[in-house]
């Protein structure tokens, strides 16, 4: 009897013992499961047989293919949405490989969205962007995401009639200028603006010399990045990046198109000259070494000409194909770019040329994976700026429609000459819905915050 008794206990005990291992195991399974969800804030770039194309507030671009799992009849092109999935995102991919649960649209009030929001470099100065943003009117928005070189005439209408993102002086606008003139038309192109100008330059030194080529502003032209590191180092880097940051930052000029982050060691190169003519890890030195030092000043540089010229062809003129492999460009080219970013640069100038390997179509300043590259692969969260759209490789290639292009790439600001022209493109993209007001407000919204970490606004 007593036997018997035990073997009952034993046999209560293990039904026992295995219920509660069942719903351990449950309780595991939805716990991983729970685990393995993730939601992606973003607003929608693009919305079409079933694909849709979500840009983060990184600013990386990711498109899902959607099938039947989701009804996107609802959802609209600049919606700012909440996608829940499981599984693991890559912006390398054209599409994600992940089981999206839903999607819902994020609601609409007066804080900041959850897509304009990161901890990017300007993350401070998002309350103040985000405010101001909503005091603009359309036309204001679109005349901010134009960097335009400045006209031969009307320079101030420009300026007051069509809200522009700010002015590029070239040699023409610098000839013959007295420091005083100098400043003194400066100064009037920002008195006719509403919202503060970036006033930008290429003074990279060397051939590349707007300013130091007038010896009214500098007695002799800085030397070029290559003569100085050979003779001096650098420390010889250092001390010319103090003074020609003085310089601009006298001339009240906020944003130097420069340094050139190529790497380049063939004398061949189209872009040898303007490099620093030594290997990706002596670049990247140089690189960290310029944008360190400019943070005690009040003037900005650009890390250019993204993702890496190489031993390319000029752009100015003809298209310039890349046939590189990502690798070779992760192991050498990204290599500055990334010291750079990494020192806190503002700005990065995208190039024109065709990089085969990540978009064989479109060139960089106009594809979306070069501008994944550099937002999720080097984490970069500053303002992402074209290389001048009125170049002829991009006539050549997109004539009346570079502009819109170059905003559904993922760059927050473009450089043209004929501002005009691009405004119009704008408007009407806007008419025809390629774009919308939604998707211009979170460019606008980067460049604001920029503006006020500047100190401009």
């Amino acid at each position: 009897m007593k036997n018997k008794i035990i073997s009952l206990f034993l046999v209560v005990l293990i039904i026992l013992s295995s219920f509660f291992i069942y719903l351990h195991l449950k309780n595991l399974k939805e716990t991983n499961s729970e685990d393995d969800t993730h939601i992606l804030h973003g607003i929608i770039y693009d919305i079409s047989n079933n694909n849709l194309t979500v840009k983060n507030s990184s600013g990386a671009f990711y498109t899902f293919n959607l099938l039947e799992q989701q009804n996107i009849a609802n959802l609209f092109l600049g919606s700012t949405v909440a996608i829940k999935f499981r599984g693991q995102l890559d912006s390398s991919l054209n599409f994600q490989h992940v089981t999206v649960k839903s999607i819902s649209i994020s609601a609409c009030d007066n804080d900041i969205p959850k897509a304009y929001q990161d901890h990017g470099i300007f993350n401070k100065y998002y309350n103040q962007a985000y405010a101001k943003l909503q005091k603009l009117s359309l036309d204001e928005k679109i005349g901010q995401l134009l960097l335009v070189r400045v006209p031969e005439k009307d320079q101030l209408e420009a300026i007051h009639n069509y809200h522009l993102g700010g002015y590029i002086l070239f040699s023409r606008d610098t000839k013959n200028e007295t420091k005083k003139t100098l400043i003194d038309k400066i100064n009037s192109y920002q008195q006719a603006a509403k919202i503060p100008l970036i006033i930008a330059v290429d003074e990279e030194g060397g051939s590349v010399v707007r300013i130091s080529n007038n010896k009214n502003l500098r007695s002799s032209k800085f030397s070029s990045p290559q003569e100085i590191y050979q003779e001096y180092g650098l420390e010889g880097i250092k001390q010319t990046t103090k003074e020609m940051s003085q310089l601009l930052e006298s001339l009240h000029i906020n944003l130097n198109l420069a340094p050139v982050a190529d790497v380049s060691t063939n004398p061949n190169d189209f872009i040898y000259k303007r490099s620093l003519g030594q290997d990706a890890k002596t670049t990247a030195k140089y690189i960290q070494t310029v944008i360190n030092t400019s943070h005690d000043y009040s003037v900005a540089y650009t890390l250019k000409h993204f993702p890496g010229y190489g031993n390319n062809l000029d752009t100015h003129n003809t298209f310039s194909i890349d046939k590189r492999s990502l690798e070779s460009l992760k192991e050498n080219d990204l290599i500055p770019f990334q010291a750079g970013i990494d020192a806190k640069a503002q700005v990065i100038l995208v190039s024109h040329n065709i990089i085969k390997t990540l978009d064989n179509k479109y060139p960089a300043s106009l594809s979306l994976p070069v501008h994944n590259l550099a937002r999720e692969y080097l984490g970069f969260t500053g303002i992402l700026l074209t290389d001048d759209l009125d170049m002829d490789a991009i006539k050549k290639y997109a004539n009346d429609n570079a502009v819109v292009k170059a905003i559904l790439a993922g760059n927050d600001m473009i450089i043209v000459s004929d501002y005009k022209e691009a405004i119009t493109e704008i408007q009407q993209a806007l008419e025809n819905k390629t774009i919308t007001e939604e998707l211009i407000n979170y460019n606008v919204f980067r460049i604001l915050a920029w503006k006020y970490y500047m100190g401009l606004l």
